[in-house]
């Protein structure tokens, strides 16, 4: 267990006295120690692109491991501004452009793209704190044995709860991207079952009081005699196992003589927990193996979702209730699409969303990345040192976190905006016609105090779900082969969710397929605190995630892989060959949650879902550990005064 591990520190994507691993033999690494005096040039007045780090040879932010997605660097200048820090006067770099984008997530990248589309020779400069283009859509890239390793550090997969309007599907087609066919000819859903590889449940000592991996369960509804028998190996109550077989397979209606539409309003006025202990009966180990069934797709657990929201996802218990197809007002967003339409297309690529955020990149910085369609772009490499160029339209500036946004003279009509930005500590500022703030909401108010109060007030209240996707390196999958298994779900453990990477062909792009060669696992935890409204809950998840140093997520993980695949033969020491944590303080984009939040009249939910500023986040999603493509809002920024140049 104390055997280390292959993990690296870095500063601002520089690898400080270590190389960086690499995708191929040809991919350079950076020179070690560079890191300090790159950053020293990139701070200094008027040295916007000298010396900065994503012009060093060899750099590649989707290679790096250990801390990730909100990495140490991308989040302290934000900090910072929210706690009133203020700043030397900023270097003013005589640069203007038509457009400034502050974040380079999906959503950011796509309002540049829609600009330019509309005004094809404009100059546009986006602006982006972390290391990495992308926001939420992060890669990870991994060298096993020699073969590119990709899994996705963020977004899942294209998928929404309604079917993709015109601008959104315009925008795919766009890119190249068919969904159905690219899914028909690229995603092998059935490989592993094909492999004679199941679902199972993991029931850890400390909640259930002992470790026992079953396989089987998770499946899908399955054969209450099969179920009743799998579950006889499980540490749990014979009532308890008995209730669970009931809950999953047989038709019976807790609420009889009840109307759909009085059923409907009743479940979404508890939550999914309250509906099995005080409607169903459960016993309390019921509630315990369910209590995490929610977290993949909320961030919480069943005491803060409501039941009608869990019956829209398919969970347990309401097969037999007759309740009508499609929604109520009294349901969040995701889940009322797909009660009435049962969503959109769904296609994920081997690094999820960051394609999209790559595809993106090329159309608006073509010679930042070689190839001309949705399939080379998996395995091309990405030119950093390309992508803040003086001689291109478009430039991407990263390691640049944005603390002021102001109009150069009166709202109604100015001509220019201002955006002042830190870049290895110091401030810059450029101008531009307009600006379009495509950042973390709650930091907005703070970037532009000229916004109205009650829009500042509104912004503050968009809470997110913290989440954290982990990329585990194995050295084989053999233990999961001998086991039969190929994803857990593990309601006690630290990881409540963990599986083998989903095996995609696109392009040139080959995931493995025997058990000896190396694999990444895919887990996820949603940090929370049972027993709170959501919001806080998320609130108390993210002062536990950003305070976890990564030595806690490393042994927790050696353990928890441990203990579930001992059977299989697994050593944690041995096995286990990289660690890459992608921790999303401000994860999922908050929705309306019938528990907790007042209830609006029909306009006022049609106002309040209409963000009119861009903001980038993973989106809820209908399986566990997984996100998606934000659905594409109006980039009109902030309020009509407010000089923005989408029309």
């Amino acid at each position: 267990m104390d055997r280390p591990i292959s993990r690296r520190d870095f500063l601002n994507g520089i690898a400080l006295g270590a190389t960086v691993a690499a995708s191929g033999p040809s991919f350079a690494a950076p020179l070690a120690g560079a890191g300090d005096a790159l950053l020293a040039d990139a701070a200094q007045p008027g040295a916007a692109q000298a010396g900065a780090a994503q012009d060093a040879f060899g750099y590649y932010p989707p290679l790096l491991t250990g801390l990730r997605g909100s990495h140490p660097g991308s989040f302290e200048d934000a900090h910072a501004l929210r706690d009133g820090q203020t700043w030397p006067q900023a270097t003013d770099t005589g640069e203007e452009y038509d457009l400034i984008v502050v974040g380079g997530g999906i959503s950011g990248l796509a309002a540049a793209h829609f600009h330019r589309a509309h005004a094809p020779k404009s100059r546009i400069l986006i602006l982006d704190n972390h290391d990495d283009f992308g926001g939420h859509a992060k890669r990870n890239e991994f060298n096993l044995d020699g073969h590119l390793n990709l899994l996705n550090g963020g977004t899942l997969e294209i998928d929404s709860p309604r079917p993709y309007g015109p601008v959104a599907a315009g925008l795919l087609r766009t890119l190249g991207i068919d969904v159905p066919a690219l899914a028909k000819r690229s995603q092998n859903l059935k490989f592993y079952n094909g492999l004679g590889l199941q679902a199972g449940a993991f029931f850890d000592q400390e909640t259930f009081g002992a470790d026992k991996l079953v396989v089987g369960i998770g499946a899908g509804r399955t054969d209450a005699a099969l179920l009743d028998t799998l579950l006889s190996q499980a540490p749990l109550p014979e009532r308890a196992r008995k209730e669970i077989v009931q809950l999953e397979t047989a038709k019976i209606d807790y609420l009889p003589d009840v109307s759909s539409d009085q059923k409907k309003q009743r479940l979404s006025r508890m939550s999914y927990e309250a509906f099995l202990r005080d409607v169903v009966g459960v016993d309390p180990a019921v509630l315990k193996f369910y209590y995490a069934r929610t977290m993949g797709e909320w961030g919480v657990g069943t005491d803060a979702v409501s039941a009608l929201d869990c019956w829209a996802f398919d969970m347990p218990g309401f097969q037999g209730m007759k309740l009508e197809k499609g929604s109520i007002p009294r349901m969040g967003f995701t889940p009322a699409g797909y009660a009435d339409t049962g969503g959109s297309f769904k296609l994920h690529f081997p690094d999820g969303n960051a394609t999209i955020a790559r595809l993106l990149v090329r159309k608006l910085i073509p010679r930042a990345i070689p190839g001309n369609s949705a399939e080379d772009i998996i395995t091309a490499r990405v030119n950093y040192a390309q992508l803040d160029r003086p001689d291109t339209a478009v430039r991407l500036r990263l390691n640049s976190t944005a603390i002021h946004a102001r109009h150069l003279g009166d709202a109604q009509s100015a001509k220019q905006v201002e955006v002042t930005y830190l870049r290895g500590g110091l401030p810059n500022t450029a101008r531009a016609r307009g600006a379009v703030l495509a950042c973390y909401n709650v930091l907005i108010p703070y970037l532009c105090p000229e916004l109205p109060p009650a829009q500042k007030d509104a912004l503050h209240k968009l809470v997110k779900t913290p989440l954290v996707y982990t990329s585990v390196a194995l050295r084989n999958w053999q233990a999961f082969d001998k086991l039969k298994l190929y994803r857990v779900y593990a309601p006690g453990s630290y990881h409540t969710y963990f599986h083998l990477n989903a095996h995609v062909t696109v392009g040139t792009y080959r995931s493995t397929k025997s058990p000896r060669d190396p694999i990444l696992v895919h887990m996820v935890r949603t940090p929370c605190k049972p027993g709170l409204p959501e919001h806080e809950q998320n609130r108390a998840g993210r002062a536990e995630l950003l305070s976890t140093p990564f030595e806690t997520f490393e042994r927790n993980i050696r353990d928890q892989l441990g203990r579930t695949l001992k059977d299989g033969g697994f050593d944690p020491a041995g096995d286990i060959t990289a660690i890459t944590v992608n921790r999303w303080p401000h994860g999922y984009a908050p929705e309306y949650n019938p528990l907790f939040d007042p209830e609006l009249l029909e306009p006022e939910r049609r106002t309040s879902s209409a963000v009119h500023n861009s903001v980038e986040s993973p989106s809820r999603t209908p399986t566990p550990g997984a996100a998606r493509i934000p659905i594409l809002r109006s980039t009109r920024v902030i309020e009509p005064s407010w000089n923005c140049c989408i029309p």
